[in-house]
């Protein structure tokens, strides 16, 4: 379903850092890879849509047909299609895992909310794409709380000095709550919303 290529490759093709440990070979080497990296030829239109389609579907880790299909949800709703794009996908389970700072990267966060590691409003959910809703409390399985991961999170150690203003979080209880919906400003991805909706427009 997902890219499998190595996440500093994928990095540096898509001109972003994926992972926190992606940085610093992104910063040594920030262009393309292959041994053309360093003298593409001027994008073409298409080709600078795609990459911005690309580039937000990795940091949120989705296959091609979720995003397709949460677009189709962005279309419907009101407002502006690319932010509700943003927004619907900032709300996934996994996505509110990672920013909580329960997860190092969303690799980690998606594979802990598929071993069934948070209850949602006290029932145990194990779907990433799980669209919480504001007012529900993301919590931490009892039985799941000594396990090392959620030590580590509890330190604080994912948690960035900026935290989402749109989550409650209490790490030595490892809960937060989405008090409300995300406005695109506040959701830390990388990229022109306005040239994904013209690519699926096309």
């Amino acid at each position: 379903m997902n890219n499998s290529r190595p996440k500093a490759k994928l990095s540096r093709a898509l001109g972003i850092a994926l992972t926190p440990k992606c940085v610093k070979y992104f910063e040594r080497r920030p262009f393309p890879p292959g041994q053309h990296g360093r003298a593409r030829k001027k994008p073409s239109d298409y080709s600078v849509r795609l990459l911005e389609k690309q580039r937000l579907r990795h940091q949120y880790n989705i296959s091609e047909t979720q995003l397709r299909r949460i677009y189709a949800v962005a279309q419907k709703s009101s407002g502006k299609t690319g932010e509700r794009l943003v927004i619907e996908l900032e709300c996934r389970l996994d996505a509110l895992v990672l920013r909580a700072g329960f997860a190092r990267t969303i690799y980690q966060a998606r594979q802990l909310v598929n071993h069934a590691h948070f209850l949602v409003d006290g029932r145990k959910v194990n779907i990433p794409s799980y669209r919480v809703k504001p007012g529900q409390i993301i919590t931490v399985r009892d039985k799941s709380r000594a396990m090392l991961p959620f030590q580590v999170a509890a330190a604080g150690a994912h948690q960035n000095s900026v935290t989402a203003p749109y989550l409650a979080t209490g790490l030595t209880d490892l809960s937060t709550t989405l008090i409300r919906e995300p406005q695109r400003a506040e959701i830390p991805v990388i990229c022109d919303e306005q040239l994904i909706v013209e690519f699926y427009s096309r």
